[in-house]
Formats: structure tokens, sequence, C-alpha cells
């Protein structure tokens, strides 16, 4: 290839081996194509000197050249004009060379001094001080250290701070034109005017065998293949020599040129060798042709393949690759090595059937192989039944989380959980997972985990349901795109659109994708249908009353809003987005996720009274029962007992579904269960009616649309100053001890078959008088009085029993403090964010004796009471009432002695 315009000073390959950069005795830097000889960059000009040398590199990135000439140095941009220099020595610059993460630059100069430069802005980090000539200079491969050739010596120092190492004495009475390091660092290799190579040990630079003899003149250039199994030298003698760096012996032939070799490159992939000498010419070489005439068909040669073959691994270049690996393959066919290296290919080049039978054979050759340490590479794989086990596992655990069936969006058909299962598996995924290149022992489980959930990921709608939504029996074995595009279907084939072009393959709609007939998977389906919220990749939201180009706040005017079953919807999962009537994304918020909006976030706690924290990051559970009881308190569901099964994954409990019990009985057996759970008395805080399944539950969840009841609260001072005066009162001090024994004795709220186990403080009413008038209204109100309370106010739509003092009944009537042991400052165990070690220890009497007045202080304040009228079984029954009943202790000094601990049994 004639390149230049005189003699060829240096030639470096590019990364990917398919371009050379050349320097000539014009100081003029050209890149090539080395397939079709043709000039493909440059030239790059600029260096004024008339010197014949011009060193040049090439960045490890292959985005820059360097070249120089004389005392200056020029930093080439290849894909642009951006230009850095010059740098400049004293004296001219014999050698360049990048460090190997392209951040520095390394010259060598005859002025004696190695400046290392910031590649990009071009400022001299540092200068190494040399006392004669630098002919070369070469970073070690973890470029923490430099070596560079000088007058008999080669010189290591540290590039991390500018200090020599050691000298290794390497050439006597000779010049050291060209040094290299092994790629694996442990060795550097030097060319010398004394016609030699030598090799020594990179730590110490002691000698490694024999030198290298046979040139005839000086050693001018040298270069070493990226596997360090071979190097490469130019001499004067006109000719270009190979060596084994393993028996330090020539291969082959030396190559002949007509003309004095000034330089010599090898490219990456180890396949051209490139020399230029003083006829200005580049000559390309073809190193397989050079080594198989020398070695033939032996197996030995099976190593530059296996080399050449990874190196085209690396760059993608799978045709190639799957080549060099059959030849490899052909020179050892005992080897598991070529199988290895063709499974690889294969597998890039995405032939995973093949993949998948080169892998068996390089497993079988590995168990057949009678060297035991080759026996041991076997350890370091994993067989195709281990990772058909692991994909499998990460299968079900998958769908433990997900829908019974999905729309798959791509075909429009509706799969069960088997039918996913086998579309996985005869999926490019699936063999992509199964077949994967990197199948070594312990096999790695987060990528096929990833792999899994990626393809089984689905997306959720949220919609109000309308009339004629489309069943299940409407879309089975049919493919939704194809139905007539009326009505509701018009909905689902968007919605299946949507999330197909999201990059989603499944997408669920309650309307259809659930058996409504099947009470089994219909109770499944309701108790898991939080958690498939909570897991699904999206859930998008149908605002199918918001028009398009909407404002803030139509969302929050929109019907969704006031159904039972998207509080849940909206809450569960991670990521949503709503859409407008026409598929259109509201406000035109085209952010990844709408919870990360703060100002829909705003909107929705504004019309929902549900907080942003909860919103955004929703935890599901009994705890804070009467807060999310007041969120779903203004919502409605087309089925009565709905209002209930659409709670079941907010609060996290699992019960049976129950169509026809009718609401109240639904809604007492989750609030049953809520309490429970938790030992919450605060969904006993309602105002309205009374629920026939137990008469402390409300027969409406509409019931808690009020505020809980809020009492004035003492300040930390004021508690402080009360339990500080109490101390002082041995009566007071016995009694809070009594009383915490007792109240730290009482069980938790329960119920047994729909009855209510209060633990409570009991007051025994005296009198209950009616007021007069109000006859024409529906609630009557009642004047109380109560053994050691103030008297108060009951307004009530039951009729109750009048007497007082001088006129008896026989019926029993008491006002109630239900018990909230957390009076008692104990631990709440239902708060699942208190970590253990954060629980506090035994208490001390101090600070028992600090508790039990704190107690007394509080028991004085004002409370929510209930009203029980006992029934003819001796059990109770709770009053109703329309507004919350505060009642106070009278006289706290006589309170001990009214006290009356214990629980009660509530119809």
């Amino acid at each position: 290839m004639s390149a230049t315009t005189g003699l060829v000073s240096a030639v470096a390959f590019f990364k990917d081996s398919q371009r050379v950069v050349v320097t000539d005795s014009s100081h003029v830097a050209r890149i090539w194509d080395v397939e079709k000889g043709a000039l493909v960059g440059g030239p790059f000009g600029g260096h004024w000197s008339a010197e014949s040398t011009s060193p040049v590199a090439v960045s490890p990135d292959d985005r820059r050249v360097a070249s120089s000439a004389a005392d200056d140095i020029m930093i080439w941009d290849v894909d642009g004009d951006k230009v850095l220099g010059p740098l400049k020595h004293k004296d001219t610059v014999r050698s360049l060379c990048f460090s190997p993460d392209g951040k520095r630059l390394a010259s060598g100069s005859l002025d004696g001094a190695v400046i290392i430069w910031d590649a990009g802005t071009g400022a001299a980090l540092s200068t190494l001080v040399n006392q004669g000539t630098v002919n070369c200079v070469a970073f070690s491969p973890d470029g923490l250290k430099l070596a560079f050739g000088t007058w008999r010596n080669i010189r290591i120092w540290s590039d991390d701070n500018a200090e020599p190492l050691f000298d290794i004495k390497a050439h006597d009475d000779s010049w050291v034109q060209s040094v290299v390091w092994s790629p694996d660092g442990q060795q550097i290799v030097s060319g010398s005017q004394d016609k030699t190579v030598k090799f020594w040990d990179s730590s110490n630079g002691t000698q490694i065998g024999q030198p290298c003899t046979g040139h005839t003149s000086f050693i001018t250039s040298l270069a070493i293949s990226s596997d360090g199994s071979f190097i490469a030298t130019a001499s004067g003698d006109e000719t270009v020599r190979l060596w084994s760096t393993k028996s330090q012996q020539q291969i082959g032939q030396a190559l002949e040129c007509t003309t004095w070799v000034n330089c010599v490159a090898i490219s990456l992939s180890g396949e051209l060798l490139a020399s230029g000498g003083i006829d200005g010419n580049v000559r390309l070489w073809s190193i397989e042709n050079t080594l198989s005439a020398v070695f033939g068909r032996d197996s030995s040669y099976d190593s530059y393949f296996a080399h050449r073959c990874k190196v085209k691994l690396g760059q993608k270049l799978y045709a190639e690759a799957l080549s060099d690996a059959n030849k490899v393959i052909e020179l050892n066919s005992l080897s598991y090595i070529g199988y290895g290296l063709k499974h690889t290919a294969l597998h890039g080049a995405q032939r995973y059937d093949d993949a998948f039978e080169a892998f068996t054979i390089m497993l079988s050759k590995l168990d057949d192989t009678p060297d035991p340490q080759i026996r041991q590479v076997r350890q370091q794989y994993v067989s195709p039944s281990e990772v058909e086990d692991a994909i499998r596992r990460a299968i079900l655990t998958q769908l433990e989380n997900a829908p019974l069936r999905l729309i798959n969006t791509s075909t429009g058909r509706l799969c069960d959980r088997d039918a996913q299962i086998n579309a996985f598996t005869k999926s490019t995924e699936y063999k992509e997972l199964l077949h994967s290149s990197d199948m070594h022992a312990p096999l790695q489980m987060e990528p096929i985990k990833e792999a899994v959930a990626k393809y089984f990921s689905w997306v959720m709608l949220s919609h109000r349901w309308e009339t004629m939504e489309p069943l299940l029996h409407d879309i089975q074995r049919r493919d939704v795109y194809e139905l007539d595009p009326v009505g509701t279907v018009v909905k689902l084939q968007k919605f299946c659109k949507v999330a197909c072009n999201a990059g989603y393959r499944w997408a669920w709609v309650d309307t259809c994708c659930i058996d409504q007939n099947n009470n089994v998977e219909l109770q499944q389906s309701v108790n898991s249908m939080f958690i498939w919220y909570h897991y699904s990749a999206l859930t998008i939201v149908y605002l199918s009353d918001v028009p398009p180009s909407s404002e803030s706040g139509a969302l929050a005017n929109s019907i969704w809003n006031t159904r039972g079953w998207t509080i849940q919807e909206f809450l569960a999962p991670t990521i949503v987005l709503f859409y407008q009537a026409d598929w259109s994304l509201y406000l035109d918020d085209r952010s990844p996720n709408h919870k990360r909006s703060v100002s829909i976030m705003r909107e929705l706690e504004r019309s929902t009274g549900i907080n942003a924290r909860a919103l955004v990051n929703f935890r599901p559970g009994t705890r804070d029962a009467r807060e999310k009881l007041q969120w779903a308190s203004n919502r409605d569901t087309t089925r009565e007992e709905d209002i209930a099964y659409s709670l079941f994954g907010i609060f996290d409990v699992n019960l049976p579904v129950i169509y026809g019990e009718k609401r109240q009985k639904a809604l007492g057996r989750l609030l049953q269960e809520v309490i429970a759970h938790s030992g919450d008395i605060t969904a006993l805080d309602w105002v309205g009616q009374s629920s026939n399944f137990n008469s402390c539950l409300p027969a409406e969840i509409s019931s808690y649309k009020a505020l809980p009841c809020t009492l004035p609260s003492l300040s930390e001072h004021d508690m402080q100053i009360s339990v500080s005066t109490l101390r002082n009162n041995i009566v007071a001090v016995e009694s809070a001890s009594k009383l915490c024994t007792t109240f730290e004795n009482l069980g938790v709220p329960h119920f047994v078959n729909a009855r209510l186990q209060l633990p409570c403080i009991i007051f025994p009413l005296t009198e209950i008088r009616r007021r007069p008038g109000g006859d024409g209204n529906r609630c009557l109100t009642y004047e109380v009085k109560a053994d050691g309370l103030q008297d108060l106010l009951v307004t009530t739509e039951d009729k109750l029993v009048q007497f007082s003092p001088v006129r008896r009944t026989r019926q029993t009537f008491l006002l109630i403090r239900p018990w909230n042991r957390y009076d008692l400052g104990l631990v709440d165990f239902t708060d699942e964010s208190q970590s253990t070690d954060d629980l506090p220890g035994e208490p001390g009497d101090d600070e028992l004796v600090t508790r039990g007045l704190s107690l007394l202080v509080r028991l004085a304040r004002p409370f929510g009471a209930f009203l029980l009228a006992q029934r003819h079984g001796g059990e109770y029954k709770r009053i109703a009432s329309d507004n919350n009943i505060i009642a106070q202790v009278r006289d706290m000094a006589s309170f001990d002695g009214i006290m009356d601990v214990r629980t009660l049994e509530i119809l």
C-alpha cells in the first residue's frame, strides 16, 4: 500500500483493526482503510519541522491521534477539526504513547525528558527527568508505571508520584530502540541496536530466558500481540520477524522487504501486521498465512485463532468469530475451547439452538477429558438443565403476584398462566436466557430474575365500569383487536394498544380477565387484586369523563374519584399514568410516572382527602384504620358488598367473598378483622346508625365521613406539672399503681361470633331524662347523669327508657370509656416501622410511678364515651348517637373509689 509521500516514520492500528494511521517524512498523519487502501482520515498537518522522525499514537477509544515532529506534539480529533497543541519539548520527540484509559499522553525526547500530558487539556502533569536521550516510552497495562528506553538502560518510573522505581541494564553499549509491556503487565520486552530482543521481569528487572537473535542490523521497532503470544520486530536488515514469547524462538521465516524497515504494528485481532520503510510504502502481512506456513494443521496453532476469535467477539463480529472458532475446533477437536467460543459466537448471532448444541458438546469434552485439571474447568459451568430449573423457579416466583389471566397485547389473545409460560418458552427471550453466554458457576440468578420479570411484567387498567362492558366469555379464544369496535370494546382495544406501545406484553382488565361465575376464582381475585396492582409495571387510569385538553381540576371532578374500587387501584401501584377520554395524557404530562407529578398529586389530595405521602407511597395494613375508613367514606360501589371487599387490600386482610351477604355484614366482617389484627379501637369512632352485625360498628361506611373525635390535648409541659403535683399525694400514687396493674392485665379488643369483647372503664347511669321539645325531629335529646361523671347530653334516634333516683327502671344503662392500651404508654406492636432495637427495656420504679400518674392525668381529661343498654341475656348493645358523646370525670379525688374496669360483651 503506497501510503506516503516520503519514508514511513511510524504506523499504528486502530482497535477496530480496519484502519491504520501513518506518518511520514512530510510530518503529516493520514488514516487509511487497510482493506480498500483508501484514505479515510487526514491529512493532519501543522508540524513545521523538517526532522525525519514523526512518531504517532492512537488513543484507546480510537477517537484521537497524537503525532509529533521535532519538538512539538499535536493531538487530533479523528472525526472533526478539534486539535490540541503544539505541546513542546526542548528537542526532538522520539516516541508517543497514550495511557490505557486515554486520559494521558507520554512523550520521550532527545532532551532527556519524559513528559506526561493531560490528553484532554494539553497541560503537563509531570516531567520525568533522564540524563540522556529517550528513544521510546510505554505505559504499563494498568497505567501505573512507565517504561522508557535510553542508552543501554530501560528505566521504570511510577506514574503516580513521578518517582523512579528501578533501572534495567538491558543492552550493553547500545541504544534501546523500542519497549513494550506484555498484556498481563508481568514482562517488559525490549529491542535494541545490538540486534537482539530481550525479556524482563517487570517487578524487579530480572532477565527472563535468552535473547532473540537473528537480525543482522538494528532493531528499529517492536510490537506485541494483544494476547501476548508473539512479538514482531522490524530491522534495518530489510526484514520483519515474528517471535514466540513462550519459547523466545523465531516463528517461521523472516518477512522480506526491499528497504530498511522503520516501524511495525500488530492489529488487535492479530490478523494483520503492518510495516513501513524508507521506500514510503506500508506493507500489510497476513499473520494467519505466516503462521499456517509454519504450523500447518498442528494443534499448537489453535491458540492464535482462539485469541483472534475472542477479539472479534469483543467487537461483536459474530460471523468472523464463528469462523475462527471453527478453525480452533478443526485444529484441536478434542479440546473444549473451540466449542466454548463457538457457543458464544452463535449466541451473539442469536442462533440459540445451534449455540445450545455447541455448549452441550463443550460440556461433554470437559466431562470426557482424562486431564484432571481440565475436568476442574467443568466446575466453572452450569448445565442447561440447571438453567432451566432456575428459569422455572423465577417464573413461578414472578407469577405468584400476577393476575390469573392476562391479555397478550401483541396477539390480542387472552392467556392463562400455562399459556403465558408456553409463550415464553417459545420466545427469543427464553432462548437467549437459556443459552446465555454467561453460564459460569455459580449461576447468577439476578439476570434470570430480571429477564423473567421484564417478559412477564403487566399493565393494569383502572376505570369506571360502564354499561355492556366486555366480559370473559366475550373475548375468550378471540383476538380483542378483531372485535367490533363499538361501545366499551373500544376502551379495551385502546388500553391494550397503549400498553403494547409502551413496551409491555401483558395487560389486565377487571371486566374480562376474571370469571365472574367461578366463585373460587372470584374470591381469589378479590383478595389478590391489591397485590396485582402493586406489582404491576404500570397502572393506567382511564378517565372517560375527562375531555381532551382539560385543565387542572378535571381529574378531581371525575366520577372515577367516587368509586369504591378505584381507591386501591391508585394507592397500590408504584407507577401510574392518567389518560383522558381520547387516550391522551392528562395535562399533557409526559413524565413516566404521574405519582411524581406535584400538581396532579395536590389535585388528588384535595379531592380525595388522602394525604400526599399515602398517595405516593402507600403501605397497606390495619394501622391508622380510622383514617383509611374516612378515605372510603365518600365512595360508592355497584354491588353493595363491594364497599367492604374493595378495602381488603387497603387493610391487608384476606376474607371470604360472599356476594349476597349484604353491605352491613360485609363491612362488619372487615371491621371485625381490622380490630382483631390491630387492637385499634379507632374504627369504633363514628356517628350514625348501628350495624345489624354488631351495634358498635356502623351500618354504613359513610358514618366515617366526620372527622374522628378530637379532644383538647394536654401539652407536655402541663402534663409534667400535673404529674409533679400528684407525686406529693400518696393516695394518688397508690391509686395510679393499682390502675396500671389493672389495665396491664386487660386483654385487647376482639370479636367472638360477631360479639365484641371490649375492655373498658364503666360508669353506671343514675338518670336519663328527655329534654322537652324536638318532637318533630328524627333524633331525641336526653340529659344523662352517671356516677363519677359530669352531666352530659346524648342525641339519638333510639327512644330511651327514662328514669331518675325517684323513678327507677329495671333496664341497666352504662356510659363506658373504651380502653385504649396506648394510654398506658405501652409499645405499639402493630407499628411495622418500629425496629426491635428501638423497643424500651423494663421500666424502673420511678418510670412506673411517672407512667401511672400520667395515666391518672389523662383519665381526668374529656373522653369519647359509648352509651350501652343491657339486654335480657346480660350482654350490652351500643346506643347509636348522631354526635360524639364527650364525657369527663367529675372529681378525680373520688375516681379510684368508683373505678370499674372490665371487659364487656357487646352485641
